[in-house]
């Protein structure tokens, strides 16, 4: 079973959501904003990616923190915490599927990640 994580309002979850959808792919949707994250569920993503992919430095979210805040996120620990405290600023989607992980999304990657596995 794959399980997609993210927040519902973004315009890349609603493409991969749909793309999903359209493949008939079974999946279960993780909402940051109303399933919330735990330093767990956080620790098993960097087990799959690394911390300076997982953490979204090109959004809003990022944009917002004060720069000296910013300056201070320079390992995985300082960048959980963030994540914890602002989940929109962790990258999604992230497609999740066993020990396997897929950060972002585009037709292709996705065509690729769910062909690998049938």
């Amino acid at each position: 079973m794959y399980i997609i994580y993210g927040i519902k309002n973004c315009d890349t979850m609603k493409k991969a959501l749909a793309w999903l959808d359209e493949h008939q792919v079974k999946y279960q949707f993780h909402n940051y904003k109303t399933d919330g994250i735990s330093d767990d569920l956080l620790r098993s993503f960097l087990q799959l990616v690394d911390w300076h992919s997982l953490l979204n430095t090109r959004g809003t979210t990022w944009r917002k923190l004060d720069e000296s805040v910013r300056a201070q996120i320079n390992n995985q620990d300082a960048a959980i915490k963030i994540m914890l405290a602002n989940p929109s600023i962790i990258k999604r989607p992230l497609l999740i599927e066993n020990d396997r992980a897929l950060l972002g999304f585009s037709d292709q990657s996705y065509t690729q990640f769910i062909r690998h596995q049938q």
